[in-house]
């Protein structure tokens, strides 16, 4: 008699942040999980994305840092970029964290599947021939780099996926999309010491942060010599031997080196079975309920695909989640506006909540209280010789609901600014904890006792 096949209690189609989360938490918890992964595991954000960007950043700033070297009497002279060593640095990080997570993959006896899956009926995944099938399957495709209609990518047109291995460093790029991952190439670049212009459809760079920290990046970013176009739509673009030219709808022109285009990611689903098995879908993303749960049998949906943030550490967060639910945890749902963000350029901007506006619309605009602490009171920050501010936003009379940074190094707070918004801290909650000296997190205990009444080191 033929062996049965075998079930999983959960199968996981895709090894990215969501992904692999989902296996590791269900194999702690005693469960069987089969993990399919067309590429490495790691997904995007270890291979394509978050840490190798972070790396550039890291090299851009050692740059920066031997430019201005002498403003805090260190004689440095930078001599140029290596982009060759660039790459081998940014490499060997990569590789250690794949070799890290590769040995958890196995340490935890999970049944690691390389291949392209796809989705066959509501409890099975096949990969080349070969089915899986689990009791719960977990969707976790995760995103590609989107471009727009007619937009070409090829030659000197490029995403990040390119110029992450770009072997020169160009003398001019214009960056279309002022978000996120396009103001971390204009960082980085412009500290490698190319003449950078970012085109930003929407009136603000970094559009999905609160317009006083937007407003405060575009002046951070104009005094960087960073040029940039905002409020006015891509048109086209063309590009030949002397490099490449753009055209927005106003009719106004850029030329540059290369064009990399930064529109955002788009949901890793076409041609996987999704719609066929009966998934809810729009846009290309799959529809959950706030538990992550598809609708169809057992199958969830975590990470960049599920609408909402696409951010490594909330697939992270919803593959544990997941895992948990499946295990019969009752965890409670991941709140959107409670996971942090952070764009990890020069100058960093770090938020945790709502914005100003959001707040507003929630609780009305007498309904809510802001107030802004300027780094320029802070002894670190003064050291570091950055400049920026903590921005508080609460619900009148009422917790904090959102906390906004900007300055360098502030990625590093947000810590702190979590744990408030999701815990729903009051000022004086915190306006009576003891915030070291001299650190730049002493800036928001300096915003606190400013909210509550009590502002010392206030230079507003």
């Amino acid at each position: 008699m033929a062996d049965s096949p075998t079930v999983f209690d959960i199968v996981v189609l895709g090894g990215g942040s969501g992904g692999y989360a989902t296996a590791l938490r269900a194999t702690e918890l005693g469960l069987s999980v089969a993990l399919i992964e067309a590429d490495k595991v790691g997904g995007t954000c270890l291979h394509y994305g978050c840490i190798p960007t972070k790396a550039l950043l890291h090299a851009a700033e050692l740059a920066d840092s031997a430019r201005e070297s002498e403003r805090f009497g260190v004689k440095a002279s930078l001599e140029g970029i290596d982009m060759a060593g660039v790459h081998s640095y940014k490499d060997g990080v990569i590789s250690g964290l794949y070799k890290g997570l590769q040995g958890l993959i196995k340490a935890h006896g999970i049944t690691y599947v390389e291949g392209y899956g796809r989705l066959v009926s509501a409890d099975t995944v096949e990969v080349d021939g070969q089915r899986y099938t689990g009791r719960n399957v977990v969707l976790a495709t995760g995103s590609y780099a989107r471009s727009l209609p007619g937009l070409e990518i090829g030659g000197r047109i490029m995403t990040s996926d390119q110029a992450l291995t770009l072997d020169h460093v160009p003398s001019s790029a214009i960056v279309l999309g002022g978000g996120v991952i396009g103001s971390e190439f204009a960082s980085v670049w412009k500290s490698f010491g190319v003449d950078v212009t970012i085109i930003e459809a929407l009136p603000h760079l970094v559009p999905n942060e609160d317009e006083a920290l937007s407003k405060a990046f575009e002046r951070a970013y104009r005094k960087r010599g960073i040029a940039f176009s905002t409020g006015v739509r891509f048109q086209g673009a063309t590009q030949d031997d002397a490099g490449v030219h753009v055209t927005l709808e106003n009719g106004k022109t850029f030329d540059a080196d290369l064009l990399l285009v930064a529109v955002g990611r788009g949901p890793r689903t076409e041609g996987l079975g999704y719609e066929e098995q009966g998934l809810r879908m729009e846009r290309g993303f799959v529809l959950t309920d706030e538990r992550l749960r598809t609708g169809v049998g057992s199958i969830y949906a975590v990470g960049d695909i599920v609408p909402g943030l696409q951010l490594a550490h909330r697939g992270f967060a919803q593959g544990v989640f997941v895992a948990e639910q499946i295990a019969g945890l009752e965890p409670a749902p991941i709140i959107e506006s409670g996971i942090p963000r952070v764009t990890y350029s020069e100058p960093e901007v770090a938020s945790v909540g709502l914005t100003e506006a959001k707040a507003k619309e929630i609780h009305g605009a007498d309904g809510v209280e802001t107030l802004e602490y300027n780094l320029a009171g802070n002894g670190k920050s003064k050291i570091l010789a950055t400049t920026g501010f903590v921005k508080l936003v609460r619900q009148k009379d009422g917790p904090v609901v959102g906390v906004h940074m900007i300055g360098a190094r502030v990625g590093e707070l947000i810590a702190e600014g979590q744990l408030i918004v999701n815990w729903e801290a009051y000022p004086e909650d915190v306006a009576s904890l003891v915030h070291a000296h001299p650190t730049q997190n002493e800036a928001l205990g300096e915003a606190f006792m400013a909210l509550a009444g009590k502002p010392l080191h206030a230079h507003n």
